[in-house]
């Protein structure tokens, strides 16, 4: 029989209209032979739209606004065999939808609430990761209420790990919201652009010179495996929104020309994090590499990364001999397997 499939897409986050991108590549990649996929599209004001409304956000962009009930849509869930999450970011990527489910007792794809909850935020999954000795640069946590507060509080963490440095909020993804400060003049202005995004921001310190960027796919629930290691490559300053949407602003190379303990490394490091943040189904890992001293630090940990054909998740995978559709197959197995 084939599994009934309900994607949901689009949601309240800056990164609604990426996954829009994503669902339409799952739609068109699916095999129509093992499952039958019912979209459902999340409006950025939180509305579970209609088919209709879905069709049109899926076929031209953004979801309008009008539509259906925000809870309509959960009633609905319960008539497939797995809901697959597409959203990336708050209040999709972050526990919420996932803590939704878990009560409804719908299988879904992806981390459950803690590993959503605790990956999402940059802050705390660092915290954890540090905890399990995992290097990573530098950082301090600034609260929208504490630089109200105590403005010169955040300029002295920010002179701690010295200029430049990166402006982030805690809680977004896709590069939304971030900034390289090069002088204590220019801090104001980042935190400003951060704290419009969220209340917890994230200051971190940068490598001595510019890193390589690796990343590495992870899969599996309780004995999950990793990838090829891949690596992106782009002139810009950083990885930014621009960077990372524009065609041709950066290019993947998989596998990573790095040393072979260096891939092992990764690999390794990428299997403890998932662990230690109780991930499940699948997460993107993120390192940076200076290729000079050999050091290894971890970016970030992404519960639900793009999903385009053309994102690095599904490469990876693809590098490593699973296929799109096949990969999908897996995530959704991986969904109903006991955890």
């Amino acid at each position: 029989m084939k599994k009934r499939i309900l994607l949901l897409a689009g949601g309240q986050s800056g990164e609604h209209e990426v996954s829009l991108s994503s669902a339409r590549s799952v739609l068109n990649a699916l095999p129509e032979e093992h499952f039958e996929v019912t979209p459902l599209v999340i409006s950025k004001r939180g509305r579970w739209l209609p088919p209709e409304g879905t069709a049109l956000a899926l076929g031209q962009g953004a979801a309008e606004d009008g539509g259906e009930l925000v809870l309509h849509g959960v009633s609905r869930a319960g008539d497939y065999d797995v809901v697959f999450p597409l959203l990336h970011g708050p209040m999709g990527e972050d526990g919420t939808v996932q803590g939704l489910l878990t009560l409804a007792g719908i299988p879904f794809v992806g981390s459950g609430v803690l590993g959503s909850a605790v990956s999402m935020d940059k802050v705390v999954a660092k915290d954890v990761l540090a905890a399990h000795g995992i290097p990573q640069v530098a950082y301090r946590l600034v609260t929208r209420g504490a630089w109200r507060a105590n403005p010169e509080a955040a300029m002295g963490a920010a002179r701690e790990l010295g200029y430049p440095l990166f402006v982030k909020p805690a809680n977004l993804g896709s590069s939304v919201g971030i900034s390289k400060v090069r002088a204590e003049e220019d801090l104001t202005a980042a935190l400003d652009v951060a704290f419009g995004l969220d209340r917890r921001v994230i200051l971190e310190a940068m490598t001595a010179e510019k890193p390589r960027e690796l990343e590495i796919g992870i899969l599996g629930n309780d004995a999950p495996i990793a990838s090829p290691v891949g690596e992106l490559r782009f002139d810009a300053e950083f990885y930014d929104y621009h960077t990372k949407y524009t065609e041709g602003e950066a290019t993947m190379h998989i596998p990573a020309d790095v040393p072979a303990e260096v891939a092992a490394r990764v690999r390794e490091l990428a299997l403890t994090a998932f662990r230690a943040l109780d991930c499940a189904g699948l997460a993107r890992v993120d390192f940076f590499y200076v290729e000079r001293t050999g050091e290894l630090f971890l970016n970030e940990v992404n519960t639900m990364p793009g999903f385009t054909t053309t994102s690095m998740y599904p490469k990876l995978w693809e590098a490593g001999g699973l296929g799109y559709a096949d990969l999908v197959t897996r995530l959704v197995e991986l969904a109903t397997e006991d955890r």
